[in-house]
């Protein structure tokens, strides 16, 4: 009898080890944040608090609990953000998530089957501690083979590039996924990228990722399995209600924050029903997070190399301009129609530059390139 137990067990763990069995009654989520923030970025970059917050409501609005972990364990300080956001305010003002993220469990000390998922928050601070982190690799893939959700977003998939399965294979070989792009980084990374060990994409790529990514810094998230990968902060919601469907949970409606109906109105736009965006953002300003409109369109003109990619930049920085007094706006916009052959409606708008700020120098330099 005792035999047949052992035998019985035994198999019951092969199937277990071939067929996962889904972790999602174990009823918690693990955060995995960097370590590596000082000062808020300043000595060394950190992990994202947006990432961090905006996940952990919503894991907690679905029943959830949540721990975080760290390499280090302890406190951990991220880069700079906006506590007045609603979802940084909310946790924040919640003192026992502020216990927690002072006093950080270390992923060595972390168990992966006591989890139905794992996060892992983005911020340059991931490219530098995340992957060197050998209990974290491992914590990665026992919890992955035992059947939780692997989430991670923006610079976060950083910690999943050297993760191997017990056959050897890259966790990543194969899969459908996303992260902070190379022409994200060429933008925004200049300070850190130069020292980061590999850039994201190039180490996902080849360990045989398939890669997929939206225009630059639009939403994107990628769900392969139980595998959930978001491309840029602006995908963190996405992300974290794929995480929390691939463990067998509906999401709970909620009301969407400023950025996700701004993200929204910007692929409106982008999809070519500029009047219908520009209809909503008249209609209720307030709703919109009108400079990051802005800004993304300005971005992505800087960005783009071809006409197809110019033209759903400048219409952003359109859609924004008359409810955003900063002239660099009008001379992004200014630039973008000069580049696309509209020489007169480049030269009006740095006109109205000049009319605004005579001795500007970037917008008198732009006049005499139109004219020249």
């Amino acid at each position: 009898m005792f035999r047949l137990h052992r035998f019985l067990l035994a198999c019951l763990l092969i199937v277990g080890v071939a067929n996962p069995v889904h972790a999602g009654d174990a009823g918690r989520i693990l955060i995995v944040v960097s370590g590596e923030g000082r000062d808020q970025g300043k000595t060394r970059p950190g992990y994202e608090f947006d990432e961090l917050s905006q996940a952990w409501l919503i894991f907690k609005a679905n029943g959830f609990a949540v721990d975080v972990a760290s390499p280090q364990g302890g406190a951990v300080e991220a880069d700079k953000y906006n506590a007045q956001e609603p979802f940084n305010a909310a946790l924040l003002a919640d003192a026992d998530a502020m216990r927690v993220l002072a006093d950080t469990r270390a992923t060595r000390e972390v168990k992966a089957r006591d989890y139905a998922a794992v996060y892992v928050v983005g911020g340059k601070g991931a490219m530098f501690d995340l992957p060197r982190d050998a209990a974290l690799t491992t914590l990665l893939a026992d919890a992955y083979e035992h059947g939780a959700v692997i989430g991670a977003v923006c610079h976060g998939p950083a910690a999943l590039a050297d993760v191997r399965l017990r056959d050897g294979t890259p966790l990543v070989q194969g899969k459908a996924m996303t992260g902070f792009t190379n022409e994200e980084e060429a933008l925004f990374g200049k300070r850190w990228a130069k020292e980061f060990p590999w850039l994201l994409e190039d180490r996902l790529r080849a360990r045989g990722a398939q890669w997929q990514e939206a225009p630059l810094m639009m939403v994107k998230v990628v769900v392969d399995g139980r595998l959930v990968t978001g491309q840029n902060p602006y995908s963190t919601a996405g992300v974290a209600e794929a995480i929390v469907r691939a463990t067998g949970r509906t999401p709970v409606a909620r009301t969407p924050w400023r950025d996700e109906l701004t993200m929204a109105l910007a692929a409106l736009a982008r999809d070519g029903d500029i009047a219908g965006a520009r209809d909503a953002l008249a209609t209720d300003t307030a709703r919109y997070h009108v400079d990051l409109l802005g800004l993304l369109g300005y971005y992505q003109a800087q960005a783009a190399t071809r006409d197809d990619d110019l033209r759903p930049a400048l219409q952003l920085m359109q859609l924004a301009m008359p409810y955003m007094a900063q002239p660099e706006l009008k001379l992004g916009a200014a630039e973008a129609h000069l580049r696309l052959g509209e020489r007169n409606e480049a030269k009006a708008l740095v006109q109205r530059v000049l009319a605004a700020t005579p001795d500007m120098k970037e917008a008198k330099t732009l006049l005499q390139r139109i004219d020249g």
